[in-house]
């Protein structure tokens, strides 16, 4: 068996592979003040919830947009599974072609769900990841990955509204039934839910005229994915574990 781990800016996802099957997978807050023995703790912990043995581990591998936690991970793997993972960065294959002005610049988790996405479905192709940022990731028919565009994600928004806005409240992202609010909570959600749609539709109608690829497939990912995916023209698959298939996947090529 494998440990997959995807540390994000808001959350912090694992997975656990064996052969190719997804068997468990869990979910923690990026704490970022956590340490080595508190992430080895709740790690251990969850592993004997799930009746998962450590020394069934055979492997490890870590995408971070987090430089310090990356260090963290790496030394509690060392302490609490006695292996040395390997980490997504510069001289690691993946198998991708990066047509990337400068390719050390493109964050883990994009290179990691563009492997996944590349393997599983045919080019051309955009992955939009909903995380703390929304970023839309281009690859063409022939499995290049272009680059793509970056936008605030859908949590930042909703919270600047409520810090910078005096009169209006923290709310809970959900569905409005209709996009005119009746009152305050509903007219955020509408805005946001609506709004990020629109962005979507609108941010994929430009890369199919810029990529020429009318028949361009659409796979959404990330946590907000869901919600959003269903009130969009152009979003054809919702794949939540996408990053985690990645990351199984360049920790194969690299064995």
């Amino acid at each position: 068996m494998i440990l997959v781990v995807d540390i994000g800016n808001t959350n912090i996802v694992l997975g656990i592979y064996k052969n190719s099957e997804l068997t468990h997978h869990f979910r923690l807050s990026t704490a970022r003040q956590s340490t080595i023995d508190e992430f080895g703790v709740m790690i251990y912990n969850l592993f004997r919830m799930s009746n998962i043995a450590v020394d069934e581990i055979e492997g490890v591998i870590i995408a971070s947009v987090v430089p310090p936690l990356v260090n963290v991970f790496e030394e509690m793997c060392l302490k609490f599974i006695h292996i040395t993972p390997l980490v997504v960065g510069p001289g690691i294959k993946t198998g991708l072609n990066l047509r990337y002005e400068n390719p050390r610049e493109v964050g883990a988790d994009r290179i990691v769900n563009a492997v996944a996405a590349v393997s599983q479905y045919k080019g051309p192709l955009v992955v939009v990841d909903f995380g703390t940022a929304t970023t839309f990731d281009c690859i063409d028919h022939e499995g290049n990955y272009l680059g793509g565009a970056i936008v605030p994600g859908i949590g930042i928004a909703t919270e600047a509204l409520y810090q910078r806005a005096s009169k209006l409240p923290r709310i809970e992202l959900e569905k409005p039934k209709k996009v005119i609010g009746r009152n305050t909570v509903h007219a955020m959600q509408a805005g946001i839910i609506f709004g990020y749609a629109g962005q979507v539709d609108g941010i994929v109608e430009r890369i199919k005229i810029e990529m020429d690829a009318p028949t361009l497939k659409v796979i959404a990912t990330g946590g907000m994915a869901e919600l959003i995916a269903s009130e969009t023209k152009y979003i054809d698959e919702v794949n939540p574990m996408l990053t985690l298939e990645g990351l199984r996947l360049i920790y194969e090529r690299n064995q």
